[in-house]
């Protein structure tokens, strides 16, 4: 141990636990009152795609369009608007959670764990908000201008509601955040020798097709378009830790 004069007992150390349990969830509520109170600036970001003043549909151009959501249930919006404050409370108190938490195990790893645990938590937190970003910033929005401007006929209106709108993207937002590991996954399991580059590149069609399978399964709707959009952000990752776990081979 890192400091072995130091000897806690188990039920030290589950109060320890406790401490910081209480102080993740204080920062949590904390973080996620101020979301709740903000409410207008809160939600002008949440349902910027839905509109082409959006700067990514400028950015790539494209004609006007705006997605009317709706809302069909008596308390839907205060529970929308409580639970998306929480979740952008978790996110804005995450450099506070990880603090915490890493400050709770650190006492029981050696001095050459500490540096690079730092690394790999900086890293896993790093490529968690670019899975989120990205998400953000370029999947959600083609997909919801997609889908949202989608018809079958001129006789047929869409009409998306705020609870269907909410759900895609906190689900979606998480699930490429996990995703988005990918390459850190891969870079450890390198380290401890469990990975080749070798069997990365060999089996690459398998990797696409489980690629597609995966993107199948958390798309939040079956149609091609939202599956290639999925599925290519995750070949790029699949194919950066080739590079990554070729590097670490060597």
């Amino acid at each position: 141990m890192s400091d072995p004069g130091e000897n806690k007992s188990f039920w030290d150390h589950l109060e320890d636990l406790r401490g910081s349990l209480i102080r993740i969830v204080i920062a949590v509520l904390v973080f996620s009152t101020l979301a709740f109170c903000f409410k207008d600036l809160l939600f002008k970001i949440v349902l910027a795609p839905k509109d082409s003043s959006f700067f990514m549909y400028k950015l790539f151009g494209g004609g006007d369009f705006s997605i009317q959501l709706m809302n069909v249930g008596l308390t839907e919006q205060f529970m929308i608007h409580l639970k998306t404050a929480v979740a952008f409370g978790v996110l804005m108190a995450s450099p506070y959670i990880i603090y915490v938490l890493f400050d709770f195990v650190r006492p029981a790893l050696y001095e050459k764990e500490r540096q690079h645990s730092v690394g790999i938590v900086l890293s896993s937190y790093l490529m968690f908000l670019v899975g989120v970003a990205v998400n953000y910033l370029f999947i959600f929005p083609l997909t919801v201008r997609f889908l949202g401007t989608y018809q079958v006929s001129d006789q047929v209106r869409n009409m998306l509601t705020l609870q269907s709108y909410m759900d895609t993207l906190l689900m979606m937002s998480l699930v490429f955040g996990i995703i988005f590991e990918i390459p850190v996954v891969s870079w450890l399991l390198a380290r401890f020798g469990l990975l080749k580059a070798e069997y990365m590149t060999r089996y690459r069609r398998h990797a696409i097709v489980a690629i597609l399978v995966i993107a199948a399964i958390i798309t939040p709707t079956g149609d091609a378009f939202t599956l290639l959009i999925v599925s290519l952000p995750i070949w790029l990752l699949y194919e950066l830790s080739v590079v990554i776990v070729r590097r670490v081979n060597r």
